[in-house]
C-alpha cells in the first residue's frame, strides 16, 4: 500500500482535515527549527501513539515504512561519511569514542547530531503517513482552499492523491501482461534485465495515464469548473473539540520550539557543556 486514504473510524479520521493539515504543518516546523533532544524524543514518542488512535496498522503502510528506513539510513551513513566530525564542530567540544583510523571517528557529539537527525524523521514522517492515510483527497481539497490556497490549485492536488494508487495499479496489470507475453520481470531474472523490462513499460502507461487526464478534464470543463472564484464542498465539515486540540497542540509546540532556540541561544541541546 503507498500513500492512500485508508477507512476506519477512529477520532483522526473523524476530525476535519483543515486541522489535521495545520496541526501537520505546526508540528512538523515545531521539529525542524530546533535540535532540542528531549523536545524531539517527546515528539516522536508522541507521533507513534497515533498509529493506534488512527487504527492504521504498520502492514496497512509497510511499503512507505520500508521506502522511509532504507531513506534514514542512507542519509545518515552520507552525513557520517562526508562530515564524520560535524557533531564536534556544533557542540564545540570533543568527546572521542574511538576510531576507524584517519579522519574516521566516533565521538559523542557526531552520535547526539546524527540522533537528531534521526528524530527529526521519526518526529514527523508517522504524522505525514497518518494525515495521508486518514484525509480523504476531496476534503483534503477543501482543507487547502480553507487556508487560503485556491480551489483549482487545492483540487489539483487532491486529485494527485487520488491518482497515485490508480497509477500503481496501472503499473502492476502492465507488468502483469508483460510477463504473459514472457518478458520475465521476477526475481528469477538479473537486475539489469529487470530494469530494462520495467523501462517498456513507461510508454504504455504514460498513454493510460494521458488518455485519463483527456477524461478528467473534459468532464471538468463540461462542469464550468474554474469559471468563478469560489465554490462549495461536499466534504467540508465545522471544527470540533478534536480539531482545536490538533491546531492547539501544534501552536504549543511550535512556540516552545522557538522559546527553547531564542532562551538557549541555540537551536541545539548541549549536554557537554
Amino acid at each position: 500500500m503507498v500513500f492512500n486514504y485508508i477507512e476506519r473510524d477512529s477520532i483522526i479520521h473523524g476530525m476535519t482535515g483543515s486541522s489535521k493539515l495545520l496541526g501537520l504543518l505546526l508540528w512538523t516546523f515545531a521539529a525542524m527549527v530546533t535540535f532540542n533532544t528531549p523536545f524531539l524524543i517527546f515528539l516522536s514518542l508522541l507521533a507513534v501513539t497515533l498509529f493506534p488512535l488512527s487504527k492504521l496498522r504498520i502492514r496497512d503502510v509497510k511499503v512507505v515504512f520500508a521506502a522511509i528506513l532504507i531513506f534514514m539510513i542512507f542519509n545518515n551513513f552520507l552525513i557520517y561519511l562526508f562530515a564524520p566530525e560535524q557533531g564536534c564542530e556544533i557542540y564545540g567540544t570533543r568527546n572521542l569514542l574511538f576510531t576507524f583510523g584517519g579522519r574516521y571517528t566516533v565521538t559523542k557529539e557526531q552520535l547526539l547530531y546524527q540522533l537528531n537527525v534521526i528524530l527529526k524523521y521519526t518526529a514527523t514522517i508517522p504524522l505525514i503517513i497518518v494525515f495521508a492515510a486518514s484525509t480523504n483527497p476531496s476534503e483534503l481539497a477543501s482543507s487547502l482552499n480553507r487556508i487560503g490556497l485556491s480551489y483549482a490549485a487545492s483540487y489539483s492536488v487532491a486529485l494527485a492523491l487520488r491518482y497515485i494508487p490508480d497509477t500503481v495499479n496501472e503499473f502492476l496489470d502492465i507488468s502483469k501482461s508483460q510477463q504473459a507475453r514472457g518478458i520475465e520481470m521476477s526475481k528469477k531474472e538479473n537486475i539489469f534485465k529487470r530494469i530494462k523490462a520495467a523501462a517498456l513499460i513507461v510508454l504504455p502507461l504514460l498513454l493510460t495515464s494521458v488518455e485519463r487526464i483527456e477524461r478528467i478534464t473534459n468532464a471538468m470543463e463540461l462542469r464550468k469548473f474554474g469559471r468563478e472564484k469560489k465554490r462549495t464542498w461536499i466534504t467540508s465539515r465545522e471544527f470540533k473539540a478534536a480539531d482545536y486540540i490538533a491546531v492547539g497542540l501544534g501552536v504549543l509546540f511550535i512556540g516552545y520550539a522557538l522559546y527553547f532556540n531564542i532562551s538557549n541561544g541555540s537551536r541545539y541541546y548541549n549536554p557537554f557543556i
